[in-house]
């Protein structure tokens, strides 16, 4: 008889059905304050937030002086941004300015420790100058021409009837504008004596400005390592970023 296998089959399918759980297309919610499991994603991290005005400091500048003593200079933390000058003049540039400015000297082991300077500022390049030359000036000329007209007859004489004066004037005007070939300006910002192997400077909210620069301007900052003995001066140089402006 095949009429209770076929039922034992039946009951068996309608049992797995009930146990087995009904799977779902969306993730259960967990909920708030309880943690995701190890193993598990998380939310993505929020972006920093980048300082206005940031740039990218190049790597820091290294060599060896021929006694034998590395010199390290650089930057970090460099900030630059353009800003409305107080004169309002449309041929002044200026900036705010930041960063730390670090060095470091090692080398043979002495009696006393090293001592230099680290200077620190910036260098602001211009298109066109307008500082050394005559800027914008007016031009004008005037002038009177007198003029004397002969009056005909109306014979043939070798004398004429009459003489017309007369007077003709001119004026002009220009305007002349005394532009240079580009240059650059060098701001120093600070200049530090030290005595030690590791000395920095931190420059915050420092303000700079330009006159009578006409066209695009380009800014860097720059730093510069003296290491300086009795009869010796080793100087290292670092540049930044060249940032348009």
């Amino acid at each position: 008889m095949l009429v209770r296998p076929l039922v034992l089959s039946v009951c068996w399918l309608l049992a797995g059905a009930l146990v087995t759980p009904a799977a779902s297309a969306d993730p259960e919610a967990r909920p708030v304050g309880v943690q995701a499991p190890l193993g598990e994603a998380g939310p993505p991290p929020a972006e920093a937030v980048a300082e206005p005005g940031a740039v990218v400091s190049p790597p820091p500048a290294t060599t060896t002086s021929p006694d034998g003593w590395t010199l390290t200079v650089g930057a970090r933390e460099e900030t630059q941004l353009a800003i409305p000058p107080l004169t309002t003049a449309l041929s002044t540039r200026e900036y705010e300015v930041g960063g730390t400015y670090t060095a470091s000297m090692t080398g043979p082991a002495e009696d006393e420790p090293p001592h230099g300077v680290l200077e620190v500022g910036y260098q602001i390049g211009c298109g066109i100058d307008m500082s050394t030359s005559n800027g914008v000036s007016l031009t004008g000329t005037a002038g009177i021409t007198p003029s004397i007209g002969i009056l005909g007859t109306d014979v043939i004489s070798p004398f004429p009837e009459g003489i017309l004066p007369g007077v003709a004037g001119n004026l002009g005007g220009g305007i002349i504008i005394g532009l240079k070939p580009g240059l650059i300006n060098t701001v120093a910002v600070a200049e530090k004596e030290f005595t030690g192997a590791e000395p920095w400077v931190m420059v915050d909210g420092f303000r700079i400005k330009i006159d009578g620069c006409v066209g695009e301007s380009f800014i860097r900052s720059f730093a510069l390592l003296t290491r300086s003995t009795d009869e010796s001066d080793a100087i290292l140089a670092y540049y930044g970023e060249t940032k348009k402006v």
